[in-house]
């Protein structure tokens, strides 16, 4: 079984999530170009696609990708998932929970559109180092520097284990096929 797995990614930290996930489900033969680099994507039977989130959206070449190949997408399997929160704390100063409120807004459209088997929001991280200009100034504002804060707050385990679960329903699906 093919699996894609791509991603967009603004400073990184999204992309060594789809690293991780394409290196823990061993595909056969499997590839992780980013959305922008358009593999011949008929030679897939499934896909994992995932974005950073900003202000409770997707990136543009993520929510294009989406959107290009809604046909061929609603025909296979696809996982989605989104990384973007920060810090520690699994809900808000109000009580809401993090992961629900950065839900990205296209996510909703993307469940009508090609019905994704799952999607999961993974805390994401923040290296300052890698920011630009525009975010480094943004960061600098009080509110803003506390709602960003410095620091890698993925959960690999969390990763490997949203992974396992992907790769044991395909694996399951494989053998009611065969």
């Amino acid at each position: 079984m093919k699996i894609l797995v791509t991603y967009a990614s603004r400073h990184g930290a999204t992309k060594q999530i789809a690293e991780r996930i394409a290196t823990r489900l061993h595909a056969a033969a499997l590839d992780l170009p980013e959305h922008r680099d358009q593999p011949d994507l008929l030679a897939y039977d499934a896909f994992v696609i995932g974005s950073a989130a900003y202000m409770g959206h997707w990136l543009g070449d993520a929510t294009a990708f989406v959107r290009q190949h809604v046909g061929l997408l609603s025909q296979h399997p696809v996982w989605l998932f989104s990384s973007g929160p920060l810090g520690t704390e699994p809900a808000d100063e109000q009580g809401r929970d993090l992961r629900a409120a950065a839900e990205p807004e296209e996510i909703a459209e993307f469940r009508d559109l090609i019905g994704p088997r799952d999607h999961h929001v993974f805390f994401g991280a923040l290296d300052p180092s890698t920011l630009g200009v525009r975010d480094s100034l943004i960061r600098v504002i009080p509110p803003a520097h506390r709602l960003l804060p410095e620091g890698d707050f993925r959960d690999w385990t969390e990763v490997d284990a949203w992974t396992e679960s992907i790769a044991a329903e395909l694996a399951a699906g494989a053998n009611a096929a065969g």
